[in-house]
């Protein structure tokens, strides 16, 4: 088990975004997390992520826990993300971008700078290959010297998810990776989560709301509505779940439950 998330609560004022979630991914798992909007799926996200800190509960990542680490740690200890809006260096070249995600990987300090020719030099090379295999998983070498700015929105949602891998993550974490794309873009990018985690064998935490791809490539999903945990399972048996077929499929519902599950994931 590479993640274990305990009992989390999370509130902002008297507006409960989480509560008592738990869950665990496996090692080389691919993890779906779905709900509604505003059913607190990218708040879990922040607090594995160390951008929130919940009320209560417990993460361990790799069996140590999370909580009370620094945000800045998380990278370092083999967590990588993406985000909802993209997060890139427009003036900057695809290539820096990617980059980016090596920093914290570079091992030579000021002194050691000094002496560029004997050692960083070196470093930056290696750092390099890396990104340039990177560019070719994601069949971007196209555009590896453009500005950030100046790309389709498709292709700047596959450079954000370079740069997130360019950490050398044993977790990734990927919040909407397909939103606003169209049908091909959405193929690709669905096509490279799933050879990432099968091929460079990364473990997966996505939120989609294509829920046609959800089903199609998780291994596991875990719905999540109102900050509450429905259910977890296989993708089949999350689709049998009644919640989720009234939720989703748009089932009739029943007198007393109308009131608090009918909602449609935009």
């Amino acid at each position: 088990m590479l993640l274990q998330v305990d009992n989390i609560s999370l509130s902002f004022g008297g507006i409960k975004a989480l509560q008592n979630v738990s869950f665990s991914v496996d090692e080389a798992e691919l993890f779906s997390i779905i709900g509604p909007n505003g059913a607190g799926k990218t708040s879990m996200l922040n607090c594995i992520s160390g951008r929130y800190t919940p009320d209560e509960g417990s993460i361990k990542f790799a069996g140590e826990e999370l909580l009370g680490r620094k945000t800045s740690e998380r990278p370092e200890i083999g967590i990588g993300r993406t985000f909802q809006n993209l997060a890139l260096f427009d003036h900057m070249t695809v290539l820096d971008n990617i980059m980016v995600g090596r920093h914290h990987l570079l091992k030579n300090n000021f002194l050691t700078g000094m002496a560029y020719w004997f050692g960083a030099q070196k470093e930056e090379l290696e750092h390099r290959r890396h990104v340039e295999d990177i560019i070719d998983f994601l069949e971007i070498q196209h555009i590896r010297n453009a500005q950030a700015g100046t790309l389709s929105y498709g292709l700047r949602k596959r450079v954000e998810l370079a740069r997130a891998i360019a950490l050398g993550p044993k977790l990734v974490l990927l919040d909407e990776p397909m939103a606003g794309m169209n049908m091909e873009e959405k193929e690709d990018m669905a096509r490279f989560v799933v050879d990432l985690n099968q091929e460079l064998g990364m473990t997966v935490i996505m939120i989609e709301h294509d829920m046609g791809v959800v089903m199609d490539i998780s291994d596991r999903v875990m719905v999540l509505d109102f900050g509450a945990k429905v259910c977890d399972g296989l993708p089949d048996e999350v689709m049998a779940n009644d919640h989720v077929q009234k939720a989703y499929l748009g089932a009739e519902f029943d007198d007393d439950i109308e009131a608090d599950t009918q909602k449609e994931v935009a």
